[in-house]
């Protein structure tokens, strides 16, 4: 056994592990936890399949965004796990039975495909006029796989997520009254009188008049 399989196996249980954890965590922020670290390596198993690009995206946008949303919202909300809880093995043989009946279409699917499968060819190597060998990147063909043949499929899936988000925005967005938020079309649209109002008042006391400057010394008098 080589190194890279003994990765491979290593990834591989520290990945059901973690999986199987996520179902059977009692906090669920040791739940989120064992789900990061699960989707850590299956980056790590994506590397060493030579699958880059997918490996680096599973980290940047599972790991560096999505989880840790869902971490901050797990720790912020205050859940009762006794009440989560609650009923739980009264679901337990239907959810049992549904997960054993998902394992055996996937297990069937995978078997099925893979048995009339050939064995990988080796890549073949690509020379220029020099006679110099080109680098093969898996993220370059993979870029122009996407925006060449798939590039209306990526624009549609891009502009479904973008709807959803917009959704997403516009249904959870409440009007607290006791908000203190500027509304920037309030201020374009105030006029000076909405803000300043001169008020004449009647004096409450008279003026005093002011004294009578006093007359300076002569010479005389200060000697």
């Amino acid at each position: 056994m080589d190194a890279k399989t003994a990765f491979f196996y290593l990834f591989s249980a520290v990945l059901l592990f973690a999986a199987f954890r996520v179902i059977t965590a009692r906090n669920p922020v040791h739940a989120v936890l064992n789900l990061i670290l699960a989707f850590s390596q299956a980056a790590a198993i994506w590397l060493l399949l030579k699958a880059e690009f997918l490996g680096i995206a599973l980290v940047l946008v599972y790991l560096g965004a999505v989880m840790v949303l869902f971490l901050f919202v797990v720790m912020m909300l205050d859940i009762n796990i006794d009440t989560v809880r609650k009923g739980f093995w009264r679901h337990f043989p239907l959810a049992a039975f549904i997960g054993a009946l998902v394992a055996f279409e996937m297990g069937a699917v995978l078997m099925t495909g893979f048995r009339g499968m050939e064995e990988p060819k080796a890549l073949a190597v690509v020379v220029d006029a020099a006679g110099k060998v080109i680098p093969y990147s898996n993220t370059k063909e993979l870029g122009k796989l996407l925006y060449t043949e798939y590039l209306y499929p990526i624009e549609i899936a891009a502009v479904i997520l973008l709807v959803a988000m917009i959704a997403a925005i516009a249904l959870t967005l409440r009007h607290r009254k006791d908000s203190k938020a500027v509304s920037p079309s309030q201020q374009i649209r105030v006029r000076a009188s909405d803000r300043l109002k001169i008020v004449k008042m009647d004096a409450v006391q008279k003026a005093v008049a002011p004294a009578a400057p006093q007359a300076e010394p002569t010479t005389e008098e200060k000697k």
